[in-house]
């Protein structure tokens, strides 16, 4: 059995043609359908009917491309950059490639052939975020972390509820706690005036983003 690789395009195309064939739709409808003029149509139509659904795959697929340039080429260039600009950017190597070695390519042949080649990063790899580690305080009370966990703390016996916390930076004690309904901005603020009352302002709260 004999299996066809066509393209979403030429699949669609077999299917206007169909209809064509059976006066479902009229040729100027098959023109607008498949993006071509009423000639390209009725050469089509003579196509797939002299050789079916094969006539109407690009005689070009799988061939490598006119403008593409021979593996020596690539061959020669790729050793060049390697033993003299492997830290160049692609800019600034096919640059020299013409200036030094006559060899005139595109930025963005060598550009992806660097990147092929792991010889460069694309930006998205280059610009990698960088987190800066964040020290612990000295003192107890000098900062306090506040977060929030939602769990079944009271197992069966009891709703689901949220459990609010404040640590201390410096010693990671448990300074204190509070069982609240939900995970709320007034509830923050409740369990906040009660530290306060207990422990006296810090210099500063800590929390994530979504506390």
């Amino acid at each position: 059995m004999t299996v066809l690789s066509m393209s979403r395009a030429e699949i669609d195309r077999v299917h206007v043609l169909k209809d064509l064939l059976a006066e479902r739709i009229r040729p100027s409808e098959a023109a607008q359908l498949m993006g071509v003029t009423r000639r390209q149509v009725f050469r089509l139509l003579k196509a797939y009917r002299a050789g079916g659904p094969v006539a109407l795959i690009s005689k070009k697929r799988g061939k490598p491309s006119n403008r593409a340039y021979p593996a020596v080429v690539r061959t020669e260039a790729m050793a060049l950059i390697k033993a003299n600009y492997g830290d160049f950017g692609p800019t600034l190597a096919a640059e020299k490639l013409s200036e030094r070695h006559g060899l005139h390519l595109g930025v963005e042949t060598v550009r992806r052939w660097m990147l092929a080649d792991g010889l460069w990063q694309d930006r998205r790899q280059r610009l990698k975020r960088v987190y800066q580690p964040r020290h612990r305080r000295d003192c107890v009370g000098e900062l306090i972390q506040i977060d929030g966990s939602e769990h079944w703390w009271f197992e069966d016996r009891g709703p689901q509820c949220t459990l609010l916390v404040f640590i201390d930076d410096a010693t990671s004690r448990l300074m204190h706690l509070r069982f609240a309904e939900t995970e709320s901005t007034f509830d923050y603020f409740a369990a906040t005036r009660a530290y306060l009352q207990r422990y006296g302002k810090p210099i500063a709260f800590y929390s994530d983003k979504h506390a």
